[in-house]
């Protein structure tokens, strides 16, 4: 039997992920026509698509038939392409002068945000131990595990919505961004405490959380004067090779994020945020590619984790327990931080607004739920669970903004969630773009 090589591999995996993408955009912007109604972001329509094109409504045997395995890793490149170009144009909106008046703030509110879920994750762990967990999983591992997945927040996801919502620039938007940011460095770091538990590797897990706070360090402290003072004299239409300089230091950041163990999506992000959100660079990324990341890339990436899932394993009492499970993570998350918000002074409705959008766990959880079942730390049967979780608190992530924040709340957002510092000055540059509502 002749051995396929990888050229060939790549040939006949190709007409599978052109099948699948085009699949993927055109069902995902139907179905994101027929739930508009429902305050459900174009994102959930991209997500379902890909979940209805996998195993779990077209069943195992013809789910890989549509997509075999050599084509699932190449769609998974192209997914990883897309996510991470997304989060740079993300972090290059971010307006680092707005955060940082709100530092203090956003450190606060995503700590609630992180512990009380955490705390209720950890508790559920004790009864699911037993009925759940595979057989030489230690009750520590496992409950620390749920607690971090508990805990977690989707990035893109909620980036995307505030998107959807054009609440990105807004003070509101900024401010949940930062919650979501200092939050998930924060999950990711805790997952790492978990991996080494897991693996018995106190050394390496200390290892990456130092490697996390000097990367961190490094981006703000020395690169961002840096590219300031670099892009400072550039001209406003770039050249060739100044756009290439920019693409090979963002998949540098993004790599050394990954090498570190905190994902690569942050170094992109962080490295879209260090630089000039007003200056030629973002004008030019903002002009030239975010359609093809937003209505091309992106959708890739929705797609690949949406087909891993597999809600058809559930069936009967496993519902029941499904359903405690998106319980406990609803009231934990919008809990915390609606808690952590009001403790600094954010208004009730933009608090539970805030609530809300962290809730939102999408594709960074299933991520980490693949982590966990890969070790061995969950159980097929609770993987599904939790991916329902995600599914379920994505969902609703947009109605419940919509719900609290309403038509009032929308136009007075700005000045309530300002008053979280100190009086600001009377002009505000930057933080109220055309269009941003």
């Amino acid at each position: 039997m002749a051995v396929m090589t990888a050229a060939e591999a790549t040939v006949q995996a190709l007409p599978h992920i052109l099948f699948v993408l085009a699949a993927v955009i055109v069902v995902g912007r139907a179905l994101g026509r027929i739930l508009r109604p429902l305050h459900q972001p174009p994102v959930i329509g991209e997500v379902l698509a890909g979940v209805l094109l996998g195993p779990s409504l077209l069943g195992s045997q013809l789910a890989e038939r549509i997509l075999p395995p050599e084509a699932t890793s190449a769609l998974a490149v192209v997914a990883d392409l897309g996510v991470i170009l997304f989060m740079f144009l993300v972090g290059l909106e971010l307006d680092m002068v707005s955060l940082r008046r709100r530092a203090r703030a956003a450190i606060a509110i995503s700590s609630a945000g992180i512990v009380v879920p955490f705390g209720l994750g950890a508790v559920l762990a004790v009864w699911l131990h037993p009925r759940l967990a595979t057989g030489d999983v230690r009750l520590t591992t496992f409950a620390l595990f749920l607690g971090v997945a508990m805990a977690i927040t989707a990035f893109p996801v909620l980036a995307r919505i505030l998107t959807d919502h054009g609440l990105e620039r807004t003070p509101l938007g900024v401010l949940a961004l930062g919650v979501a940011a200092v939050g998930d460095v924060t999950a990711w770091c805790l997952l790492a405490v978990v991996v080494g538990l897991a693996r018995a590797e106190v050394g390496s897990t200390l290892v990456v959380v130092g490697g996390a706070v000097a990367f961190v360090a490094l981006m703000l402290l020395v690169t961002r004067p840096l590219l300031a003072h670099l892009l400072d004299s550039a001209s406003s239409r770039l050249s060739e090779g100044s756009v290439a300089a920019v693409f090979a230091a963002l998949f540098a950041c993004a790599l050394i994020a990954d090498r570190i163990g905190i994902h690569a999506i942050f170094g992109a992000f962080l490295f879209g945020a260090v630089m000039p959100h007003d200056g030629p660079v973002a004008r030019f990324f903002e002009r030239r590619i975010r359609l093809t990341v937003t209505v091309f890339l992106l959708p890739a990436f929705f797609a690949y984790m949406g087909m891993r899932t597999r809600i058809d394993l559930l069936s009967g009492e496993a519902w029941a327990i499904c359903g405690l499970i998106v319980l406990v993570a609803t009231v934990g998350k919008l809990g915390g931080v609606y808690a952590g918000a009001r403790a600094v002074g954010v208004e009730r409705r933009e608090a539970a607004a805030l609530g809300s959008l962290m809730n939102a766990r999408g594709l960074m959880e299933l991520i980490v739920l693949n982590i966990g079942l890969g070790m061995g730390v969950i159980s097929p049967t609770l993987f599904s669970m939790l991916v329902v979780m995600a599914i379920a608190t994505t969902m609703s992530a947009a109605p419940l903004l919509s719900l609290f924040l309403g038509d009032v709340a929308r136009r007075s957002m700005r000045s309530a969630v300002d008053g979280l510092v100190s009086p600001p000055p009377r002009s505000r540059q930057g933080l109220h773009p055309p269009g941003s509502g």
